[in-house]
């Protein structure tokens, strides 16, 4: 689904049924983008396969929407390439907009026509029409249908979207911040609606800056600064470039912990056999060692958070994720 394009790029607008078994659906291989000397996009290399949610995660500013404007054949490459079901998203962007179902961060609606009647508009375009299930998420997503759109909020907006867009059978399904607007109630429906797509066997590129958001639902993540994928894979893949956070009593003072290779950021909790601190993966066994052997008392490990990853990247070149 294409919200306030051209007539080219909304032409084809959402879902086709039964899903061809392609693998990869997605491949990008050194996608790249100039804006005269600007570098938008440096070099991007991500895959995505059937039955997969995908997490593109970084901050506003690092690439995420002019890629996804590149995949919709929005905007055209300066280098590389991008295909979905193997065509190229250049030169068969109508092909493949039959097969995919979109929803960007910021939704505009024909104004003077009710939520419902957009909500059909985007179905009849698609060949499709309004059924129980749209009923279903209308009411899961509290959306008032006779409202024009013009009276609704950015969050309701945003609802129109979703519910067109889950209502449809697409192969490929690409969110570009979709939860913006939302409540958390909201936000939780929108997780649960794309879970089922994912046992439905259909592929998800999901775009967000909400790592709690991309935590829950991915089955791989893509982390992007500066125009550049700089780590790609599962979550558990990429926890060892992360530390997990201890929190350990013990009977014996802990002298010495601070110095034990992995070990950072000791903090002193009650007294000196009471400590917090972070332990790199490789070194949590010798630690753990260290530990045990002065009597455990009470101990609370934390492992690392998405979060905890994507700031590593920002935090080790001196920026924090807003580009500062």
């Amino acid at each position: 689904m294409l919200l306030n394009l051209n007539g080219r790029q909304i032409a084809a607008v959402m879902g086709v049924k039964n899903m061809s078994k392609q693998a990869p659906v997605l491949e990008v291989t050194h996608l790249q983008k100039r804006f005269g000397k600007f570098n938008a996009l440096k070099d991007i290399d991500f895959a995505i396969y059937p039955g997969e949610v995908f997490g593109f995660i970084g901050p506003n500013g690092a690439g995420k929407s002019t890629t996804i404007r590149i995949l919709l054949g929005i905007l055209r490459a300066s280098g590389g390439s991008a295909t979905i079901f193997g065509q190229d998203v250049w030169h068969d962007s109508v092909a493949i907009h039959q097969r995919i179902a979109y929803v960007p961060g910021d939704v505009y609606l024909w104004p003077n026509l009710s939520g419902g009647e957009v909500i059909d508009l985007f179905l009849k375009l698609n060949g499709e029409k309004h059924s129980a299930h749209t009923d279903e998420l209308i009411k899961k997503f509290a959306l008032d249908p006779r409202k024009k759109a013009r009276t609704y909020s950015k969050g309701n907006r945003q609802k129109v979207a979703l519910i067109a867009a889950f209502s449809t059978d697409a192969d490929f399904y690409i969110f570009d911040e979709p939860t913006s607007g939302l409540d958390p109630l909201n936000e939780q429906t929108f997780q649960n609606e794309v879970l089922k797509l994912k046992q439905r066997g259909k592929s998800v590129l999901l775009s967000s800056h909400i790592l709690s958001e991309v935590e829950k639902m991915c089955d791989r993540i893509g982390i992007i600064r500066e125009g550049q994928v700089v780590e790609t894979g599962t979550l558990a893949e990429m926890r060892h470039l992360t530390r997990t956070t201890v929190d350990v009593q013990t009977k014996q003072v802990l002298d010495g912990i601070d110095q034990l290779p992995g070990v950072h950021g000791m903090t002193v909790k009650s007294g000196p056999n009471h400590v917090s601190l972070a332990v790199d993966a490789d070194q949590l066994t010798a630690v753990m060692a260290f530990l045990t052997a002065r009597e455990l008392v009470s101990l609370t490990t934390t492992p690392p958070t998405l979060e905890d990853l994507f700031m590593r990247y920002y935090e080790k070149n001196g920026q924090t994720p807003d580009g500062k």
